[in-house]
């Protein structure tokens, strides 16, 4: 699948890590963003290595597993990798303040969900 910069922009929009980010930042990041399609089964990550970057699921779903045991699956809309956003490796979140803390909100959202009991 080829998506057009709107479409890449559109998708990026509707994710909630990126929450908060304006209009043209987010233009920014789908025109840096790169689009990968991986087959059926395909590790993108595997544990223990070096990040390669963040991932937005545009389609289909991807499984999450540690130690073997799955954690999670994820589906469009969802991310993956954002933590070798923040941990020093050149990304284009780092470029502007209010992506970094749009990012870092979806992390703390992430992790208060995973750790905390759910708020009535």
């Amino acid at each position: 699948m080829t998506l057009t910069q709107d479409r890449r922009t559109e998708l990026l929009g509707g994710c909630p890590l990126f929450g908060g980010v304006r209009p043209e930042d987010l233009a920014a990041i789908a025109e840096r963003a790169i689009e990968v399609d991986f087959p059926t089964d395909h590790v993108i990550a595997r544990q223990g290595e070096i990040g390669t970057g963040l991932f937005v699921v545009i389609e289909g779903t991807v499984r999450v597993v540690r130690d073997g045991e799955e954690l999670a699956r994820l589906g469009v809309g969802d991310f993956f990798g954002e933590m070798s956003v923040i941990d020093g490796l050149p990304r284009v979140a780092q470029e502007n303040p209010t992506i970094g803390l749009a990012i870092l909100r979806g992390l703390s959202a992430r992790l208060r969900a995973r750790t905390e009991p759910p708020q009535h």
